[in-house]
Parts: C-alpha cells; structure tokens; sequence
C-alpha cells in the first residue's frame, strides 16, 4: 500500500532562528552607534576585516586549485598518482590547523626559501636575481599557505565524491563521441558534479573564515589580532571579543545564508 503522504512537499518551519538572529544583530548595531566604547572597539578591530576577508578568498582559491588537482590525481589511471594523492590527503588531514600553521610558517617557509634559492642559483650567480631570504616571505602568506593545504586535502575529497558521482554512462557516451579526457572533464563531468560538490565545498568556505582567526597567532592583523591588542591596551575584554565575535557572525550567517539560496538554485534547475 502506498504512503499518501510521500508525495507530498517537505514541510518548511518558519524561520525563527533567522529572525532571532537579525534581532539580536540589530539589537547590537544599535548598541554600538549608540555607546563611544563600543564604537571605539569596532572601530579598532572592524580594520582587520579587509585582512580576514583577503586571508579567506586567497586560501580557498589556492585550496581549491590544489584540491581539485589532488582529486584528479585520486582518480587518475596511475597507481603511483594514486598512492601519492592518498598519502597527502591523509597526512594532512590527520595534522590540526593550528600545528600545520607553526610548521608551515617556521619550518616549511625556510625550507621554501631554500628551494627557491636552489632552483634560481644561476640568475643569482649571474647577478640578474638577488638571493631570497626567510623574512622575504611574510606571515601572511605563509599563514596563507598554511591555509591552502590545511583545507585542500578536504576539499580534494568533496571534488573526488562529486566527481564520483556523476553517472557512468554519462561518460562512455562521451567516450563513444570520440571527446578527449580533457573535453570530458570539462563539458559533461564537471558540470554535472558541480551541483553536487558546491554545497559541502560552500561550507568549508565559511569553516575557512572562521579558521581564518588562527593567522592571530603569527601576528597577522585579522579581526582576531586586532582584537587582542585592543584589549591587552584597554583591558576591555570583554566588550572587545564580544565584538570580534559580532563580526565573525555577520560574515559566517550571512555567507552561510547566500550558500543555501544558492544551492536551492541548483536544486530547482536540477529537477527541470
């Protein structure tokens, strides 16, 4: 016997905690136009933003690239590339963030250095290029690097399930027109597998602003380190996180709420 109600849609709640939300953010807003303290705190910390926001786009951008060649490697014929992109992802999945930060900045940045200074020994003896030093390298972008393969062995793993899930019929009839490998990829697997890898590869987007704050611990001047030295001077400590917390929020719920109006988009476009 049929279940009458299968076919029937979803039931939606209303959402209160939305609503909850944007009363507290408006509660709060007005606290901070309307108190000197709390105008002066967010106006110290609110300049680490543009650092949060460059911090998170480059990483996630740089994650990203490198998650999805980790991915293909995953998926490749070669059971070499194979075993290397296996290795990688769980290495570097098995390593917090925060330590992965240290060893990149204090001991992955000079081997880097090293490297390059290897690599280019030729222009240096030649007088084109100068020798690269350590403090060449800033913490910012060596937190930034941290980021990137912190977050690319995750993210590999979104792309290598929604390219797994793109259907395999979809592919040999590709084959059978004769497409390369490269066409493929690029005109029937990743466009169907998009739909399926934004949603979770959207989430680890907001993880990444949030874990964006642990670039504070090298002294880069994101909302977090902004906010410690506002209060290490003041003492106000707790009005200070109180608003680094408020503008983490904003970013994360607004980001999170943009990522699901984008990913009923899909839905619907999908069942078309």
């Amino acid at each position: 016997m049929k279940n009458p109600d299968r076919n029937r849609p979803a039931k939606t709640d209303f959402p209160w905690w939305l609503v909850a939300i944007v009363a507290i953010g408006l509660l709060l807003a007005a606290l901070i136009a309307a108190s000197d303290l709390y105008s002066q705190v967010f106006n110290a910390v609110s300049k680490g933003v543009r650092i949060t926001i460059f911090v998170t786009l480059t990483g996630f951008a740089l994650a990203s690239v490198l998650g999805l060649a980790i991915a293909l490697m995953g998926l490749s014929g070669s059971v070499v590339l194979r075993q290397i992109a296996r290795f990688y992802v769980e290495v570097i999945r098995g390593i917090p963030i925060l330590v992965l930060l240290f060893y990149i900045a204090f001991v992955g940045a000079p081997g880097l250095v090293w490297l390059i200074n290897a690599a280019t020994a030729p222009l240096q003896s030649a007088g084109v290029m100068e020798e690269m030093l350590v403090r060449d390298l800033s913490l910012l972008w060596r937190a930034i690097l941290a980021l990137m393969i912190g977050y690319s062995a995750f993210i590999s793993e979104v792309f290598r399930a929604g390219i797994l899930s793109v259907d395999e019929g979809q592919v040999e009839a590709a084959e059978a027109l004769g497409l390369s490998p490269w066409q493929r990829f690029r005109l029937i697997i990743f466009p169907q597998a998009i739909r399926t890898i934004l949603p979770p590869l959207g989430n680890d987007f907001v993880a990444m602003v949030k874990d964006s704050s642990l670039v504070s611990v090298l002294g880069v001047a994101d909302i977090t380190q902004m906010g410690k030295v506002y209060a290490a001077g003041s003492f106000r400590f707790f009005e200070t996180y109180s608003i680094v917390a408020y503008i983490y929020l904003i970013l994360t719920i607004g980001l999170s709420l943009a990522l699901r109006r984008l990913e009923r988009r899909l839905r619907k476009a999908g069942e078309r």
